[in-house]
């Protein structure tokens, strides 16, 4: 029986160092465990912009103080808050490298083929009435 004591012993040391291990093991997860970063709460998506009062498809007719005036084509989706232009020719100033227009802050916006503004126009009376960027009146009627 002398062997029979000496695997008991043996075993009962390794069932005490499995033990050990196994609470070490535990311990060490506990302590070495990382918290996840907190969630952050996304920002709520901006709301759409909103599209002019009318409707801007079709011909409109630009008119500077003290330079003449000439006709744009406008273009969009329905409801966008932006499109194409195409003047026809003969435009004042810097129009004639109009070439889309977006509807900003109530105003509209004129810009040209680098997406500079050339003028900014608000809505009244059934036309748009501003200045161009930097300088004279301007009207925009059907």
């Amino acid at each position: 029986m002398p062997g029979f004591a000496k695997k008991r012993r043996w075993s009962a040391r390794a069932a005490k160092a499995a033990a050990a291990l196994l609470i070490m093991a535990a311990l060490g997860a506990c302590t070495n465990r990382t918290e996840p970063p907190p969630e952050v709460a996304a920002a709520p998506p901006p709301p759409p912009p909103i599209p002019p009062p009318i409707d801007l498809t079709g011909r409109w007719r630009l008119t500077a103080a003290g330079s003449g005036g000439c006709f744009m084509n406008f273009g969009h989706a329905p409801a966008a808050a932006q499109g194409t232009i195409a003047p026809e020719g003969g435009c004042p100033g810097n129009f004639f490298t109009s070439r889309k227009w977006t509807f900003e802050h109530g105003a509209l916006i004129i810009r040209d083929h680098k997406s500079e503004a050339l003028a900014e126009l608000s809505f009244a009376g059934g036309r748009f009435e501003g200045h161009q960027t930097g300088g004279g009146a301007l009207s925009l009627a059907r």
